[in-house]
């Protein structure tokens, strides 16, 4: 019987047996196994990982682990540049986008809102979400652990939170996503572009009072839904300024 020692840090604790949390501790092995498969084993997904040092030194999922090694697991780092010691992954994804999983429909809106390309519908499968996220190298956002461990997912995020604005928070500070925002750009029911429209050409198709006093008006390229600064904007417009500036609320 092989044993190595592991040590997980920060937010990757959570998904540990609750004797394994926040400190190191021995585990044993009767055949070889990559670290990936190790790390799984014991209850983390490989999309919540970073970076991995075993005896100080980065490697990559697929390093076969030996009798004694000294294995240290870490999350995303939000403000440190780690750049040149990542190893797991052939490399970042410069463009956020997302597919996010049936259950976390009002965080799709919210991300759609913030416009951030993000595909969602509730029928989607688990096979459907990890071909998606692999094909289009789209970010898997879900709650699921075991669809994270399937190996063609390269990027993920489990949601840790229950409440959508807690969750959009979550991945705001986990991905660092502030600057990159591009508030009301895109349709909250299609993922759609928006663009502005001129009032005559959709008048028949607003209400009198909208009608009425509003002039200016965007519409989704692909499904016609409209957009104008109604009494709803003003509620959208505060969840945007709290995510993307939380220090000044």
């Amino acid at each position: 019987m092989s044993k190595v020692q592991f040590r997980f840090y920060e937010e990757l604790n959570d998904f540990l047996a609750p004797g394994y949390r926040g400190t190191g501790f021995d585990h044993q092995f009767d055949r070889r196994a990559s670290i990936k498969d190790m790390i799984e084993a014991l209850g983390v997904p490989h999309t919540e990982v970073e970076l991995i040092l075993v005896n100080g030194e980065s490697v990559d999922f697929s390093y076969l682990v030996h009798d004694g090694d000294r294995i240290s697991v870490y999350p995303m780092f939000e403000s440190l540049d780690i750049s040149p010691l990542l190893r797991v992954r052939r490399r970042p994804l410069r463009r956020p986008r997302f597919v996010v999983d049936g259950h976390l429909g009002r965080l799709a809106r919210y991300l759609r809102l913030m416009g951030f390309d993000t595909l969602w519908r509730n029928d989607f499968r688990d096979p459907e979400l990890a071909e998606i996220s692999s094909r289009e190298e789209r970010t898997l956002l879900t709650r699921d652990r075991g669809l994270l461990k399937r190996r063609i997912v390269t990027h993920g995020c489990y949601i840790h939170h229950d409440r959508p604005r807690d969750q959009l928070r979550e991945l705001f500070a986990r991905l660092d996503l502030h600057a990159l925002v591009r508030p009301y750009s895109r349709c909250a029911h299609c993922n759609g572009l928006l663009q502005e429209v001129d009032k005559a050409a959709i008048a028949a198709r607003l209400a009198p009072k909208t009608r009425r006093y509003y002039e200016h008006f965007r519409q989704c390229i692909d499904c016609g839904q409209i957009y104008w600064q109604g009494s709803h904007f003003t509620r959208m417009h505060q969840l945007v300024e709290e995510t993307v500036h939380p220090r000044c609320h």
